[in-house]
């Protein structure tokens, strides 16, 4: 996270955040608004409304915070993790996601390396493994070590 500092006089009536309050929320792009309902819907099973015509959709996760995904003509993939999802049990969880056509990452090279299953193999922080959407977003599950 980071904040944004600004400079204001605190003697001033205007001294108030003008997004004090707001309800914030996260969005991404995709390519193909279809392929996203399916993913998201069918094989990852989280809930989500339409809007718009079926243009919009907005992801249910547990947290309150929705998730805006929307299309995108000139979509690039992100090149970070832009979702990430706790599991109980990540093995468990990457062998049901596999058999539902799911592919994970397989990190060998630089920082990051991952075993078979594509779960990373450093001892510091959760256990966690990548795997991309549709449009080529990485996402993740990361289960806390014990």
């Amino acid at each position: 996270m980071f904040s944004i500092l600004l400079s204001m006089d605190n003697d001033s009536e205007d001294n108030v955040s003008m997004f004090k309050g707001a309800k914030a929320f996260s969005s991404f792009s995709v390519d193909n608004i279809q392929k996203a309902k399916d993913f998201y819907g069918h094989i990852l099973g989280l809930e989500f409304t339409e809007s718009y015509g079926g243009m919009l959709l907005e992801l249910h996760v547990d947290g309150g915070k929705n998730i805006l995904i929307y299309p995108k003509p000139s979509h690039t993939p992100a090149t970070f993790t832009i979702l990430n999802f706790p599991v109980d049990d990540i093995e468990k969880t990457i062998d049901d996601l596999t058999k539902r056509g799911v592919r994970f990452e397989i990190y060998n090279e630089g920082d990051i390396k991952t075993d078979e299953k594509g779960i990373c193999l450093s001892d510091e922080g959760p256990k966690i493994a990548w795997f991309k959407d549709p449009a080529g977003n990485v996402l993740s599950i990361l289960e806390e070590r014990k």
